[in-house]
């Protein structure tokens, strides 16, 4: 005789057989390296996949995932990421907890920046947003719901106005840092040397806003093996006419009473990671990368400025509109690009694609010194009225 079997008891075997299996489908790591990176998919291009955000060392990451190179990671019940294999190390350590939990905050100013203090139970991965209009900076902290009941705000902060949280998923806390100026002047987001607080720095906007006050970092594109494009006429490489507009504009800024920061010198091999991690010890207010555009069609021609972050767009918009009165084609203001440079959030910065070496007449430009002097001239032009619009 057949033996009949409930679906309720089919069931229950099923269940108490998957809770016998120990066999894991995921495992923590954490983050490790230089600028370790989330992307937000696996799409990829010449210049790499589409960053969410830079991650501090040591974040804790669960591994749900392994598409050959990369990790894909779970940060929260509804959100994924993937992150490169290289940019990790296994975790030993037990995270078996159901959740996390956030504590008390503190709003202060030090001597440089003003500061957002989250307690944390672990150091879990985050992402930072820039809104305009207003200005403010969001930060989305995954796998983590508030037991926040405090947030102490001091007086000896200067641009921030306020800060605020909304738990918009169970596992999503999203923070609000409202800012005095329009401008974003840059942040920096990291934890402190015990792992239990997150510190938002967020960077002030200059007390004076003039030429002397500041410190430019310029960075001349390519350099060494990296030759860039090179010229249909001249044959001349990018890395040697992006490193004479450089010392022009380093010149120029520097006779206008500016501290320039110069990224490369001489032609040399240097990093992207080499180049970003020098820019965060010098720490400038801003930074200008210079670089020649090249395309297949012989025709395009022009110049174009770009950006990554909607908060620094201001300045991108008027170097380009100083660079256009040079009698160049207006080849487009460019947002959300995934250059390198254009990657860090600590200060302001503005790639110039100055003109194509793949065109003729823009070559003959390229190659002419008055012109170098003449892109340094407008450059310093744009700079100057970004700084007079963030007065506003």
């Amino acid at each position: 005789m057949k033996r009949i079997v409930s679906i309720p008891f089919l069931f229950l075997v099923l269940m108490n057989a998957r809770a016998q299996d120990t066999t894991a489908s995921y495992f923590y790591v954490k983050t490790t390296g230089q600028l370790p990176f989330l992307e937000y998919g696996l799409g990829d291009d010449r210049l790499g996949g589409a960053k969410m955000t830079f991650l501090d060392t040591n974040v804790v990451l669960k591994v749900i995932d392994s598409v050959g190179t990369d990790y894909k990671v779970q940060l929260s019940r509804y959100h994924t990421g993937y992150i490169a294999k290289a940019n990790v190390k296994p975790d030993t350590a037990q995270h078996n907890k159901p959740y996390y939990l956030t504590a008390s905050w503190r709003v202060y100013g030090n001597a440089t920046h003003d500061i957002v203090a989250v307690g944390m139970e672990e150091r879990l991965p985050y992402r930072s947003i820039q809104q305009i209009n207003p200005s403010r900076l969001v930060v989305d902290i995954f796998g983590v719901t508030s037991n926040t009941n405090w947030i102490t705000q001091l007086k000896s902060v200067k641009e921030i106005r306020n800060a605020w949280y909304e738990q918009v998923e169970d596992d999503v806390l999203r923070v609000f840092i409202e800012l005095k100026h329009q401008q974003h002047w840059g942040h920096y987001i990291a934890y402190d040397s015990s792992g239990k607080r997150l510190m938002i720095r967020i960077k002030r906007q200059p007390e004076k806003l003039c030429m002397k006050n500041l410190v430019i970092a310029v960075d001349a594109g390519h350099g060494g093996s990296n030759t860039g494009a090179s010229g249909v006429i001249s044959k001349g490489f990018e890395k040697m006419y992006t490193l004479q507009f450089a010392e022009a504009l380093q010149k120029y800024l520097g006779r206008k009473g500016a501290h320039v920061y110069m990224t490369r010198t001489l032609d040399v091999d240097l990093s992207m990671t080499d180049r970003t991690l020098a820019l965060r010890q010098q720490d400038p207010n801003l930074l200008i990368s210079l670089h020649l555009n090249s395309a297949g069609n012989p025709a395009a021609k022009g110049t174009s400025t770009y950006y990554r972050y909607i908060g620094f767009r201001p300045l991108t918009q008027t170097i380009l509109d100083r660079m256009l009165e040079l009698g160049l084609d207006n080849y487009g203001n460019i947002g959300n690009f995934n250059f390198a440079l254009s990657g860090p959030t600590e200060y302001p910065n503005c790639l110039v694609e100055i003109a194509f070496l793949s065109n003729e007449e823009d070559e003959r430009r390229i190659m002419d010194p008055k012109f170098h002097r003449a892109v340094a001239k407008k450059i310093y032009k744009g700079i100057k009225d970004w700084l007079k619009a963030s007065r506003k």
